[in-house]
């Protein structure tokens, strides 16, 4: 009787601040929900404590750990919280927060591998999204920002001079492979469209890149496709680190000593080490 009285107490307290959706970390007592239920209160049990604190921040309500601290403050917010099956799966969706801090995307596909790669897209997308807020800096995609920095190294080279000029070339074309690529990736001839792309943008400004769609020298920056700047730098740097790490390699390779052969000097083989050997005793 006592254990009934202080569940029931628990629920009139519930229903006293005014909540119709409980969520509860650890589960809940087959009379406490039949109380629940009976005052048409909706309760959820055993929610991950990762799930609940996103919940909390999409609501905007408090997490209690005693039923008795319980106020009409730490009351949360949501149009609509219902139960809905999904793929055979029992979830539920909580919709029409008023100022989410968390949301979750449902993903959905024919098969594993298909749900895996829109998952890792829209993760990149997020990423890249992250990247512009924190940065507050943007480029324009399609090559363009690779084609300015090839120019400019090519026009640099002239400056330096000798056999540093050869390699500061070597960069600049290397950058070309970027705009060349996504010619080849849309079926446009590359040679063609890298002729036409590097002379419009060297007479029209800055934006000009491949239009991949329309197989044309485009500005980028009105076809809205544009790239955070901390990804082309993060690539330029990834790959210059790559291509010194080969030569590091490489030098290393060919500047090592190569061994002697059997038969030679004082080795196995050969008579070199019997010079000084009396033969006549």
């Amino acid at each position: 009787e006592q254990e009934e009285k202080m569940l029931r107490e628990m629920v009139d307290k519930i229903r006293e601040v005014g909540a119709n959706v409980v969520f509860v970390q650890k589960g809940i007592d087959d009379l406490a929900q039949h109380y629940l239920a009976k005052y048409g209160i909706m309760a959820v049990r055993r929610v991950k404590k990762s799930d609940m604190e996103k919940l909390a921040k999409a609501t905007g309500a408090k997490i209690v750990t005693n039923v008795k601290d319980l106020t009409p403050e730490d009351l949360g917010y949501a149009e609509l919280v219902e139960q809905r099956k999904v793929a055979g799966e029992n979830m539920i969706f909580v919709e029409g927060c008023k100022n989410p801090k968390a949301v979750t995307i449902l993903i959905r596909g024919g098969t594993e591998h298909v749900v895996d790669e829109v998952e890792r897209a829209l993760e990149d997308a997020v990423k890249v999204v992250k990247d512009v807020m924190e940065d507050g800096k943007i480029l324009p995609a399609g090559g363009a920002p690779e084609i300015e920095l090839a120019i400019r190294l090519d026009e640099y080279a002239k400056q330096v001079g000798g056999k540093e000029a050869l390699a500061i070339e070597a960069f600049g074309e290397a950058l070309k492979v970027i705009p060349r690529t996504l010619a080849e990736n849309a079926g446009l001839d590359p040679i063609d469209t890298m002729v036409r792309v590097i002379s419009e943008h060297k007479n029209r400004g800055i934006a000009i890149g491949v239009d991949v769609f329309d197989g044309e020298p485009a500005d980028m920056l009105e076809k809205g496709v544009i790239a955070p700047v901390r990804v082309t730098k993060q690539a330029i740097k990834s790959a210059s680190e790559a291509a010194i790490m080969i030569l590091r390699i490489d030098d290393v390779i060919a500047a090592k000593p190569s061994k002697p052969e059997k038969g030679e000097g004082g080795m196995p083989g050969g008579m070199g080490g019997m010079g000084g050997m009396d033969m006549g005793m």
